[in-house]
């Protein structure tokens, strides 16, 4: 990796999480020049444990978020449509629950969600009789009706690679495993010393705006790293899953109401699988030491089998993860009632290089928080006076038509004969129209090199490597993809014994 020493860029940015990569993108697309530190991998922390949902958030309404929740549906469409291979529509069924919230609540919540955010492509809510229905035959014979509205889905630590992939093919420099230590002004710049966690070699650059979008780590860049007095605060929030065998056959999800007034999903998940989550609790540990306890395990597997008619148990948990939120701090009572919305704050003191610092957000407004950081910047920055720009342009692998994925999936089939149609349709599902470069020359399974399992081919792990940072069998396989599922110990260390060898090899 060259050198960048004394280096001086418009923008730094901290943090390769959705929001520090979305932020990169626009800034170098519209013509700033970039650099952004990640101390692991891209989306090693909350943008990489979410629910997997671009969604409005129907709950949001009874808090009053009526602005959030009217961004974030807009914002539905927009991301399908720039990113058809890893955002798609999903429809939800919400069983209807005579203990909790009223018909007549669901069904305003409901008309607002289908009126208030642009809806064009994805079908409207509909009524349905879950006795009649084979969505409710999973269900307890108690449930009677249910409503069906659309959201998408998303691959949530995919979103983030392809956003940093992007902003490096617009010029942005994209340094992981590289940690900001101090950042501190001089001379009419932001001083940045930053240490390669792999060498520990320490590079200084200059930049003129520092984005600080650290996440749940955001107040100690803030206090520690770049000693900035600023009063506000971020409200660390626990959220997690946990993934069980397939407990329904059919393609759509389910969201649960909860007696203590929160909701849960069940989301059909990687083929075989169900993601169930997920919980809201006040978090005060480290962020990277995070992890789904026994309690937070027990409620989502209690908080399922209030609907499903086969109880969902702790022993089926084949995976869990866990996330924390860095909600900013708005003095709410619970976890669950604190905004969502983004806070962006600024500190520039007497017309010093300014700093912007992110709390909150959700993967559904990245792109839109984005916009609004640079914005925020207009007068610090030219290159951030210009137009917007991101939410017409495909991410990498994204440029064919929103409802086109059958079709590439049929033509990539026809294009590689020797490869699985399985193995295409998740390849597409990972790369778009980014497979042919994944796939290159191979002319037979033999050209796609060494099998690590589950379809996962020297080819690919190649192509993440020397395209979008993965590292470690880690990188690839928990973040790059879900293969971890599927590999077992033995083949999870070939994998990492190929990819330190490959990262010798090309240092060397």
């Amino acid at each position: 990796m060259d050198s960048l020493e004394g280096a001086t860029f418009d923008v730094a940015i901290i943090g390769g999480g959705v929001n520090g990569c979305g932020i990169a993108r626009d800034a170098s697309g519209r013509g700033a020049s970039v650099i952004l530190f990640e101390q692991n991998d891209l989306a090693s922390g909350t943008s990489s444990a979410s629910t997997k949902l671009i969604h409005g958030g129907l709950r949001y309404l009874e808090y009053y978020e009526f602005r959030l929740v009217r961004e974030a549906l807009m914002e539905r469409e927009v991301l399908w449509r720039i990113a058809p291979h890893i955002v798609w529509p999903l429809r939800f069924v919400l069983p209807h629950h005579k203990g909790l919230r009223p018909q007549w609540l669901l069904r305003l919540g409901l008309a607002l969600y289908d009126n208030i955010g642009g809806r064009k492509l994805l079908p409207p809510t509909r009524t349905l009789n879950l006795r009649a229905n084979s969505v409710g035959d999973p269900l307890k014979p108690g449930l009677a009706k249910g409503f069906e509205y659309s959201d998408c889905w998303v691959d949530d630590s995919r979103l983030v690679a392809l956003n940093a992939r992007d902003a490096a093919e617009r010029g942005a420099q994209v340094r992981t495993r590289t940690r900001v230590v101090s950042a501190e002004r001089s001379g009419g710049h932001w001083i940045v010393t930053a240490e390669d966690l792999r060498t520990g070699r320490r590079e200084r650059i200059r930049a003129k705006v520092l984005i600080n979008a650290a996440g749940p780590w955001v107040e100690k860049v803030l206090n520690g790293v770049a000693r900035a007095n600023i009063s506000a605060s971020v409200r660390l929030v626990q959220g997690s899953h946990i993934v069980v065998k397939k407990v329904f056959q059919h393609d759509r999800a389910y969201i649960f109401q909860n007696n203590d007034n929160r909701i849960i999903f069940a989301i059909p998940y990687q083929g075989d699988f169900t993601l169930i989550g997920t919980t809201d609790r006040d978090y005060n540990g480290d962020p990277a030491q995070v992890k789904a306890t026994e309690e937070e395990i027990a409620y989502l597997c209690a908080s399922a089998s209030e609907y499903f008619k086969q109880p969902v148990r702790p022993e089926d948990v084949v995976w869990t993860y866990s996330g924390v939120r860095p909600l900013y701090n708005d003095g709410a009572s619970k976890a669950q009632e604190a905004t969502r919305d983004y806070v962006l704050v600024l500190d520039a003191p007497g017309g010093q290089p300014p700093m912007l610092s992110i709390f909150g957000g959700k993967i559904t407004t990245y792109r839109r928080l984005a916009e609004a950081a640079l914005d925020k910047l207009k007068g610090y920055l030219p290159a951030a006076r210009k137009p917007a720009w991101t939410g017409e342009a495909p991410l990498p692998g994204g440029d064919f038509p929103q409802t086109g994925y059958e079709a590439l999936v049929a033509e990539l089939s026809g294009a590689y004969p020797f490869l699985d149609h399985a193995l295409v349709a998740r390849l597409v599902r990972a790369y778009g129209t980014r497979t042919r470069d994944v796939v290159g020359n191979a002319r037979s399974m033999d050209d796609m090199g060494q099998d690590f399992g589950a379809g996962l081919t020297e080819r690919e792990v190649q192509y993440l490597m020397d395209q979008e940072w993965a590292l470690t069998a880690n990188d690839v396989l928990w973040r790059r993809s879900k293969l971890g599922l599927r590999l077992s110990a033995t083949q999870t260390e070939a994998l990492d014994m190929f990819m330190r060898n490959a990262a010798t090899s090309s240092a060397a």
